[in-house]
């Protein structure tokens, strides 16, 4: 326990990762929910283009989401590789 508050507060381990997942849902929540509103804009009865705008809004929120926790993970994934690398280089070295 007080080896990982203590990679935690040195920064040796890093949470957000663990973070992006949950933010990853609620843009796909936030993407469902846009769609839905603007499908349901119209006062008396939802027309084809409300239908298809919404439809389109959740398709490009998604991937958009999607895209954007991908670019986050390969960061830290690359983060990580960097780390093995110089832990590989100074026991190498010693």
């Amino acid at each position: 326990m007080k080896d990982l508050v203590l990679e935690l507060l040195n920064f040796k381990k890093l949470i957000t990762p663990k973070v992006i997942t949950f933010v990853y849902w609620l843009m796909l929540a936030g993407s469902l929910i846009a769609g839905i509103t603007v499908m349901n804009m119209g006062y008396r009865s939802i027309t084809l283009v409300q239908f298809l705008v919404g439809i389109g809004v959740m398709v490009v929120g998604i991937v958009i989401a999607r895209i954007w926790c991908e670019l986050l993970i390969v960061l830290f994934k690359m983060n990580e590789a960097l780390q093995d690398i110089r832990s590989n280089n100074q026991s190498g070295e010693k």
